[in-house]
């Protein structure tokens, strides 16, 4: 019996975190049963476990070549384990695999996170009078969990993640056996040479994709979001929305949904991305050989951000992701937001640690399909991807209090800003249009360039000093100057009327903030100090009161936002309206005012 993924990408560590793997020169089962026990708990919901005999290690990682299995011991092995596997409490039986490597066999255990946690374990299987604990990993040990651990496993028996429960409205036969081989060969399992003659019920027990009887078989949530030709027959709203705004949350835009399996939608989405969105520019310098060569958004902060939206987002509901395109960002938006365990701070530092995820099959899956990579990275992915192509940093919103969404922006590098933004082209309406005469576009435009040639030749500066000589204070004012140039441009060309969906969706908001709201919204047009918003547009004293009634919700429900996002407390910190405050004066000023 195979396991469903590449012998080689599991020693590598690369698809599987160390913490879900140990190592064993040979067969020992005392302590590899209370590896297997603690892997079915599954404490941290991190997905499967392996046991791999046959591997020397150090300080985690295998040692090459490895030691090798006997395999004329196999049929011992799993005689004894059989037995071993009958004194957990309840029940629980692992999937073994012969594996070759290195010219040599090892045995693979492979421990799916199991269906009737919380398990107990002999501390010595082979003593005759036996003790029976929880066991649960921590780090890369298999340890007896203390009080509030034992009280926090016990209370994830009815906790299964949603990707990993048994789906009773659906039929085992719903699962494509060709999308499953399709995978398998991907990946390089030597499963997909062995499922050639199989049953679609025999490969998806064999890839843990059902679970039941043979009389009661049921598909699990994992196969029908990932091999079902149906996904969305069962889950309407796991599809991907693109909607594309190329003059902002204007009524003029274009929508694309993706459907079909969620790893088809992934790269559906990121493939048309790359083709129709991703920019490179290369500005040629008479003074030097070198050329400037920019790319408006990184490949690989769109494709982690993307990836962490399909694994983390809340299947049982209906709203899709959304992916906006707008002119100078592209925000990523998924529901049901995060963990409340998780700060807003800690997207703010750029390192996020769930302390359980929502899909831990997905997870797997994805990582398999190295569209994600380990445990912590994403954050950090995107964060370093921006970095390195001088881009500003990345904003993090995870809607607070409410959380009932989360969302990822990209900024666009600042040597587009000029491409997207400089063509006045009649597209506004004709108000607009009267108001904004040809001397001030031509003025404005002037100014413009000369701000992004400024904050161009800033970044370049900081791209190629040491970061010992380049100040926080520094990289904080490059930050700043490209938020009060975006908020400059905004509001010039961010005057049309919004579509009528996002007039539905805000308008209950709209309805919901006060008059000394709506002034601030108003009077943050481009970005002004917290002292001038309390003094000039509420006409009240400067006071922490104030600001905790009248401009802090505006923050939390995105209608304004700070210039450092990074620094709140900073001495040089402004706030300006968004696109999303733009709609709500909208629909206060002209839809509500009769």
């Amino acid at each position: 019996m195979s396991i469903p993924i590449n012998i080689e990408d599991l020693l590598s560590g690369k698809i599987v975190e160390g913490t879900r793997m140990e190592f064993k020169q040979g067969w020992n089962p005392t302590p590899i049963m209370r590896t297997i026990c603690a892997f079915a708990n599954d404490f941290e919901d991190e997905g499967s476990g392996y046991v791999i005999i046959g591997v020397e290690e150090n300080n985690g990682k295998p040692i090459r070549p490895v030691l090798g299995f006997d395999p004329n011991n196999l049929e011992q092995v799993e005689k004894d384990l059989l037995g071993y596997c009958n004194l957990i409490q309840p029940s629980y039986f692992p999937r073994l695999s012969l594996e070759e490597v290195d010219g040599k066999h090892v045995l693979v255990i492979w421990v799916p996170a199991g269906a009737n946690r919380p398990y107990k374990v002999p501390d010595d299987v082979l003593a005759r009078h036996r003790t029976l604990n929880y066991r649960i990993r921590f780090r890369s040990s298999s340890v007896i969990p203390n009080a509030e651990q034992e009280t926090e496993l016990i209370q994830l028996t009815a906790k299964i993640p949603f990707d990993d429960r048994v789906n009773t409205f659906a039929s085992v036969t719903d699962l494509s056996k060709s999308l499953m081989r399709e995978h398998l060969e991907e990946i390089k399992s030597k499963l997909y040479t062995e499922s050639e003659n199989m049953l679609v019920q025999d490969l998806a027990e064999r890839m843990n994709l059902s679970q039941g009887t043979n009389e009661h078989l049921f598909p699990k949530n994992i196969g029908l979001l990932l091999f079902s030709k149906k996904t969305q027959d069962y889950f309407k709203g796991a599809v991907i929305d693109l909607v594309e705004f190329p003059n902002g949350l204007t009524k003029s835009f274009t929508e694309k949904t993706f459907d079909g399996t969620i790893q088809k939608q992934l790269t559906d989405v990121l493939a048309y991305i790359s083709n129709n969105v991703i920019k490179t520019k290369v500005i040629k310098h008479k003074d030097r050989e070198k050329s400037d060569r920019f790319i408006n958004y990184p490949y690989d902060a769109i494709e982690e951000a993307l990836a962490n939206a399909v694994y983390h987002r809340n299947y049982e509901l209906a709203d899709p992701i959304e992916v906006r395109i707008l002119p100078t960002a592209i925000e990523i938006i998924s529901y049901n937001g995060v963990d409340p365990s998780i700060k807003q701070s800690e997207f703010d530092a750029g390192r996020v640690r769930a302390r359980r995820y929502r899909n831990r099959r997905i997870g797997e899956f994805l990582k398999e399909l190295k569209l994600t990579e380990g445990r912590g990275t994403g954050i950090p992915t995107i964060v370093n991807a921006l970095k390195e192509n001088g881009s500003p940093a990345p904003i993090f919103d995870i809607n607070d209090p409410e959380r009932t969404h989360f969302v990822v922006e990209i900024p666009i590098h600042p040597a587009f800003i000029e491409e997207e933004f400089l063509n006045f082209d009649g597209q506004h309406n004709d108000q607009e249009t009267d108001q904004v005469s040809d001397q001030d576009k031509k003025s404005l435009n002037t100014q413009i360039i000369k701000e992004i040639q400024a904050l161009n030749e800033n970044i370049k500066e900081q791209k190629s000093t040491s970061s010992d000589q380049v100040s926080d204070q520094d990289k904080k004012q490059i930050n700043t100057d490209y938020e009060l140039l975006l908020a400059h441009i905004k509001k010039v060309i961010g005057l049309g009327k919004p579509d009528e969906k996002l007039i539905a969706k805000y308008k209950e908001s709209a309805l919901a903030i006060s008059n000394e709201q709506l002034a601030i919204l108003k009077y943050a047009n481009t970005p002004q100090s917290n002292k001038d918003i309390q003094e000039n547009a509420l006409g009240l004293k400067t006071h922490t009161d104030n600001f905790k009634n009248h401009i802090e919700p505006l923050l939390n429900s995105g209608f304004i936002r700070r210039t450092i996002p990074n620094k709140p407390t900073s001495k040089l910190q402004k706030y300006y309206t968004t696109e999303r405050g733009r709609i709500v004066i909208y629909i206060r000023e002209e839809l509500l005012k009769n």
